[in-house]
């Protein structure tokens, strides 16, 4: 059976030119409705909470997506978390507590680079959380997230996609160049020795965990304008899927 990682289509590219062109013609969009959701466009109510989660390997662009994603939005209207292992206090808790803090409201949207899926991947693979934990893990996941998304959250998840050979000159760019060089650490190299475990991982998270409210997104990463282009263009699909299927009027965010 094909794997759905190998279902995407890494050759996926966009000249410098569309790249730039569709980039903004899709952050303007993005401005729109998150003003909409806001309820600072027309006489509409407040919109619902928006989160978008990223998830994906090492150097496969997840930074990148983000900071287009956010460009065109008031920084006081968006709130961006990025999560690496947690903490001796947080380790007391139950996985899912640091999160809720960083949830956003109704008319608020926020940001997580990486996110709850860490108990799925990096602590399966790593041995940090044990097997009755990580097995766990996937349905406490997924009723987490089916009470935030019938409380009204629109829920986005994206998997950053790269391949190996990519991964690797990327590795490689970071490691010759005196201003990134920090960016790329012996875990990421550890991870990538590991390459195989994390994609049987990444299979059984996406398998298990993507229901009708809370898709993921597998996002070709290997052409970076690509993939910058299709998270910003997949966001603004799913607001006004979801705004519409609320009954907004989406013409106030023509």
């Amino acid at each position: 059976m094909t794997t759905r990682l190998a279902k995407v289509d890494m050759s996926a590219r966009l000249s410098k030119r569309e790249g730039l062109e569709r980039l903004q013609a899709a952050q303007q969009r993005l401005l729109r409705l998150r003003l909409m959701l806001g309820g600072q466009l027309g006489d509409q109510k407040i919109g619902p909470p928006l989160c978008v989660v990223f998830e994906g390997w090492d150097a496969s662009g997840k930074g990148g997506a983000i900071k287009r994603l956010v460009a065109p939005l008031d920084p006081r209207h968006v709130r961006v978390s990025q999560f690496a292992a947690p903490t001796y206090d947080e380790k007391r808790h139950h996985f899912l507590q640091r999160f809720w803090k960083v949830l956003p409201g109704w008319g608020g949207m926020a940001v997580l680079d990486r996110s709850w899926y860490g108990r799925v991947l990096v602590e399966r693979v790593e041995g940090f959380a044990t097997e009755e934990q990580w097995r766990r893990a996937y349905q406490e996941i997924v009723e987490f997230e089916r009470t935030l998304t019938a409380e009204g959250m629109i829920l986005i998840k994206f998997w950053m996609h790269v391949s190996p050979e990519e991964q690797l000159r990327r590795f490689h760019d970071r490691a010759n160049d005196p201003l990134r060089t920090w960016k790329l650490t012996d875990e990421d190299w550890r991870n990538r020795d590991h390459r195989d475990h994390y994609e049987t991982a990444i299979e059984d998270m996406l398998q298990r965990t993507d229901k009708k409210r809370a898709r993921w997104h597998v996002v070709a990463g290997d052409d970076k304008p690509w993939a910058r282009v299709a998270v910003v263009e997949e966001v603004c699909r799913t607001v006004e899927k979801q705004l519409t299927a609320r009954g907004y009027d989406l013409r106030d965010a023509d």
